[in-house]
Order: C-alpha cells, then structure tokens, then sequence
C-alpha cells in the first residue's frame, strides 16, 4: 500500500503539473483567435477598451455586412477558391503522375532523375529569373500565374514516390494480366489507394495557396484580380500609410471602425481552410509517415 501511495503521489504531482501547463498553453496560443473573432463582432463604443475581450460587447454583425456586401472582396474570394481549387488539383495530378513514373524500377535513370528532383530542393533560380520567366509566358495580370508555377513540387513528389514504393509490385501486375493498360493500373487502382498521401498533398497545397499573397503582389495588376489575403495585406499596408485609407477597399461607416472591418476581414479569410481541415485530418500523420519512411 505504502509502495502504491509512494509510485502514485509522483503520478499525480505531473498529471496536475502537466495539465496545468497544456491548459496555459492552449490559451495563449489560442486567446488572440478568440479576441479576434470577438472584435469583429464588437461594437465601435467598446472597440479600445482595455482588458481581455473574452464576450463581444454590443453584439452585431455589422463588419460582416460590409466586408460581404462590398464587390471587391466577393470577387477577391472567388479568385482565392479558384486558385486553391485548380492550383490544389492540378498540383495533386501532376505530383501522382511524376510520383507513379518514379516508383516503377524498371523506369531508365530513375535515380538520376531523382537526384536531379532533389537537387532543386536545395536550389533554385530565385525570385527575378522566376518573374522573367512568367512574363516571358504572357501570365502578368492572370491568375495562372499563381497555380502554373506551383504545380511541380519535388518535396510532394518525393513523398508521394516513397508512398507509391510500398505497394507490392503484384498489385499491377495482377492489373495488367487482365488487361488493365498502364493508364487504368495508375488512376483506377493505385490512385484510390494512395489517399493518405494524396490527401497529404492536396491540404498542403490548397494551404499554400489559401494563405499566399507575395506571389499575387507580384504578378496581378488590377484589383478585380486580387486573392483575399493580398486584399487584406492592402488593407493593412493603406491604413499604415493613411489612417483613413481602409475606406477604398472597404467604406467604414458609423456602425463599424476599422479594426472591427479588419478583424471581420481576417477571420473571413481563415475560416474556409480551418472547416477544410478536419475532414482530412485522418489522412494527414498517416500520409506523412508512410511517404517519408520507405528508401
């Protein structure tokens, strides 16, 4: 009894200590979420009151009202879901298809050819001859500037072979003696099987895509064309450089101010991809590991 009492009583001491610290934890890493999503929802008397804001003061949906109702903001989330769901798929076909060619053995100078992929982890040409070489294509001012360029990955395509690596070999062939071609063995039969890491891949990009904003600085001109985070980066670039500058993208009005807008503008920019999340969760550390453990 006394050797229980003895082996439980440091137990417990971590339990407590442990919980303790993962539950200050949690609420730092997510209290400024919570703050954010509730100034959204606060009302412009109560906007720079000091203390924690863990409730909304003087509830109301106005910021949502203006960010949703104005143009430039709906057509900014239009070209964002069109860039992350083209720029995500195509990203997916591409990196399978490369992945598939490179986990065949019978394949000539695979691993010279891989080599030469993960070479390119390492190096690349840099951002000007990247810029030259898309308006040497014609692509300034278009959104395929922003999904073409992404679509070849040698991280992705590595993982992916590594995955590809670990099915048995009869698998195909069993496929191809009877009477499967090439094309129907890689997309009927490995393709649904390779879920894990295809849905490892397509979160990392539709991620990528989602949040990028450098990239859309660059190459899109008009405002029509703006994905949503570059518009909420011009929102906070014009307010730095005129206090009453936020009133060209999004007018401000007596029942909202611009940190409500702005926190309105953020959340509605991150909430998508987080509702997105969890539906591939059970995909993500299997994908993960699997791809990066086989030779």
């Amino acid at each position: 009894m006394n050797a229980l009492s003895r082996k439980s009583m440091p137990d417990f001491v971590f339990n407590v200590c442990n919980y303790t610290l993962m539950i200050v934890l949690s609420f730092l890493f997510l209290y400024p979420f919570w703050d954010l999503l509730m100034l959204s929802f606060t009302g412009p008397a109560h906007v720079n009151e000091l203390g924690f804001r863990f409730w909304a003061k003087d509830f109301n949906l106005h910021s949502y009202k203006q960010v949703f109702l104005n143009d430039l903001v709906l057509n900014a989330y239009g070209n964002t879901i069109f860039r992350t769901v083209v720029g995500a798929g195509l990203t997916v076909l591409v990196t399978f298809g490369a992945a598939y060619a490179l986990a065949q053995r019978t394949l000539p100078y695979r691993n010279a050819i891989t080599i030469f992929i993960l070479v390119t982890i390492f190096f690349n040409g840099g951002l000007i001859p990247t810029f030259l070489n898309i308006r040497m294509l014609g692509l300034i001012g278009s959104l395929w500037a922003l999904i073409l360029p992404t679509l070849w990955n040698a991280w992705y395509i590595i993982l992916a072979r590594n995955f590809l690596m670990t099915f048995p070999k009869e698998l195909e062939e069993s496929a191809l003696i009877d009477g499967a071609n090439p094309v129907q063995v890689a997309f009927r039969i490995i393709f649904p099987l390779s879920m894990p890491i295809i849905a490892v891949i397509a979160l990392w990009s539709a991620v990528g895509h989602w949040n990028s904003w450098f990239d859309a600085m660059i190459y899109l001109r008009e405002k029509n064309d703006y994905v949503l985070q570059l518009l909420v980066q011009k929102i906070f670039q014009q307010e730095r450089m005129d206090h009453s500058a936020t009133g060209i993208l999004i007018p401000i009005t007596s029942e909202v101010t611009n940190q409500t807008v702005k926190a309105a503008t953020i959340v509605a920019s991150i909430l998508p991809i987080i509702l997105v999340y969890p539906f591939l969760q059970k995909y993500f550390v299997k994908g993960v590991m699997v791809g990066s453990l086989k030779g």
